[in-house]
C-alpha cells in the first residue's frame, strides 16, 4: 500500500526535476554573460589604442560589457580566428575586410579607426617628395594595405606603380633595416615604425591623413551583430570614453600601453605623436569605394562584385 502512495510522489519529483533542469538550461543559454560578452582581435597598431585604454580604465566593465582582447602577431592568424568565429570582431584595414567579405565571410565594417600610415624614404636617398619616388626601388607587401598606400600616394601626383620599382618585403622590421642600409629607397610604414624610422634619419614624404584617407576600421561578424547588439553598443560607448580620456591626458598617462601593447621603445615615448583620435564614426564611403576599386584592378576580387560592407547603426 505504501509503495502505491510513494511511486506517484517519486514520479512527480522526477518530473519537476526534469522541468527545472530544462528551465535552467534555457536560462543559462540566454544569460547576460553570453549576450554581453565580446572577443575582439587586434594587432600592435595605433588604431588599437582606444580599445586598450577602454580595457585598462575598466570602461567596458562600467558599461556592462565583458570584452576580452585577443592579440595577434600575424594578419593571417587574426583572419583565421575571425573566419572560424573564435572572435566577434577585430581591428583591420579596409583591404583585408573587403577581401574577406568578397570571399564569402558574412561581416560588416561598423566604424573607422585613426591610424597613421606614412611613405618614408631612406636617409641616403634624399627623396623628399612623392614625385622623387619615380625610378626608385620601393618595398611593399604586395596586395596589402602597404601596397595600397604606395599606389594611392603615386596616384595623387599622377604617377603609377609602373613609375617605380616595387620589391616585395613582407616583414616590416626587415623593410626598415634594408631602407637604412640603402638597399631600398622608400617604403610605407605604420607606427611605431614611423617614429623609429624618423629617429634613424628617415624622411616622411607623405601620410594617408595628408592624402585624406582613412584605411582601417573595426568589423564584426554578422552573427555577433545580430545577437549581441547591446554588447556592441556598450563597446562603442566605452571606445568613445577612451577617446575622450586620450584627448584629456598626456602621452605619459598611456605610456605603458604604447610600450607593452603597441611596441614603442621606451626611449622614444616623448617623441610619439598620437593620431587625432575621434569618437567612433562610420567609415567614409569614398574610402571604401577607392579600396574596392583598387582590389578589383589588382584582380583580387571579381570585377562585377557588389559589396554591402557598412553597418553604421552603432556609431554617429
Amino acid at each position: 500500500m505504501k509503495q502505491k502512495c510513494i511511486l506517484p510522489v517519486i514520479f512527480a519529483v522526477c518530473l519537476l526535476g526534469i522541468t527545472c533542469s530544462s528551465c535552467k538550461q534555457k536560462t543559462d543559454s540566454n544569460s547576460p554573460g553570453e549576450s554581453n560578452s565580446l572577443s575582439i582581435g587586434a594587432m600592435s597598431s595605433m588604431d588599437f589604442v582606444p580599445v586598450a585604454v577602454a580595457k585598462k580604465m575598466n570602461f567596458f566593465k562600467q558599461n556592462g560589457v565583458d570584452v576580452s582582447i585577443e592579440k595577434f602577431y600575424s594578419a593571417n592568424d587574426r583572419d583565421a580566428a575571425f573566419q572560424s568565429g573564435n572572435i566577434d570582431g577585430t581591428v583591420i584595414d579596409y583591404t583585408g575586410a573587403i577581401l574577406q567579405l568578397a570571399g564569402g565571410i558574412p561581416l560588416k565594417l561598423t566604424s573607422a579607426c585613426n591610424a597613421p600610415f606614412a611613405i618614408v624614404s631612406s636617409p641616403q636617398s634624399n627623396i623628399k617628395s612623392i614625385e622623387e619616388l619615380k625610378g626608385n626601388t620601393i618595398a611593399v607587401s604586395r596586395n596589402t594595405v602597404i601596397d595600397f598606400c604606395i599606389d594611392i600616394a603615386l596616384l595623387s601626383k599622377g604617377l603609377s606603380e609602373t613609375d617605380i620599382k616595387k620589391t616585395e618585403i613582407n616583414k616590416i622590421p626587415l623593410r626598415l633595416e634594408m631602407m637604412m642600409k640603402g638597399d631600398i629607397q622608400a617604403t610605407a610604414l605604420p607606427d611605431p615604425f614611423i617614429t623609429i624610422a624618423k629617429e634613424k634619419g628617415c624622411s616622411v614624404i607623405t601620410d594617408m591623413q595628408e592624402l585624406n584617407y582613412q584605411i582601417t576600421g573595426i568589423m564584426f561578424n554578422q552573427k555577433s551583430i545580430d545577437s549581441k547588439k547591446d554588447a556592441i553598443k556598450a563597446f562603442y560607448k566605452s571606445y568613445n570614453q577612451a577617446v575622450e580620456y586620450i584627448k584629456s591626458h598626456s602621452v605619459e598617462d598611456i605610456k605603458d600601453i604604447l610600450i607593452n601593447e603597441i611596441g614603442f621603445p621606451e626611449n622614444l615615448i616623448e617623441k610619439v605623436q598620437l593620431p587625432d583620435y575621434t569618437i567612433a564614426q562610420a567609415p567614409d564611403s569614398k574610402d571604401i569605394r577607392v579600396t574596392t576599386h583598387w582590389l578589383k584592378t589588382k584582380g583580387l576580387i571579381p570585377e562585377n562584385v557588389a559589396l554591402a560592407i557598412l553597418d553604421t547603426q552603432f556609431v554617429e
